[in-house]
């Protein structure tokens, strides 16, 4: 299995624009530049892809995870808050925390605790991400 994306840019890092499309057409020449990557200016940069991708994975996961103890997940609601800091290095994803809340009917402590942490394991965007991943997971109800 292939995904596809794509970006194209005219112009110099500060004042150029940039647009990416997706092959499902969800993003379809979205705006993005260097305001809206570094100056929180209106519009997407690929930080705020990821972090979207990884509470999107993330969230499946944990459902996949609920599915294999017998659980259903009334509710899930994943927040990924990703730090982009300036290193030595140069510009680099230093941290995502995961915020969870989940409402999953007859779910233990136990069984909630084992199934998130088996999801931030085991979602593929958790694994490919080289940088260090934290989380917060409340039951509710």
């Amino acid at each position: 299995m292939k995904r596809n994306a794509s970006a194209e840019w005219s112009g110099d890092l500060k004042t150029g624009k940039g647009r990416v499309t997706t092959v499902s057409g969800v993003l379809s020449k979205t705006p993005y530049s260097f305001g809206t990557r570094f100056e929180n200016g209106p519009g997407t940069n690929p930080e705020e892809l990821i972090a979207a991708a990884h509470a999107g994975c993330f969230t499946m996961a944990l459902s996949a995870q609920l599915g294999e103890a017998g659980l259903v997940a009334e509710k899930l609601e994943t927040t990924a808050t990703l730090t982009f800091e300036k290193l030595d290095a140069g510009w680099t994803v230093t941290q995502i925390h995961l915020d969870v809340k989940g409402k999953v009917p007859n779910v233990d402590t136990t069984a909630w605790e084992k199934t998130t942490q088996a999801a931030k394991a085991g979602c593929p965007i958790s694994r490919l991400l080289n940088t260090t991943i934290t989380m917060d997971a409340k039951l509710e109800g």
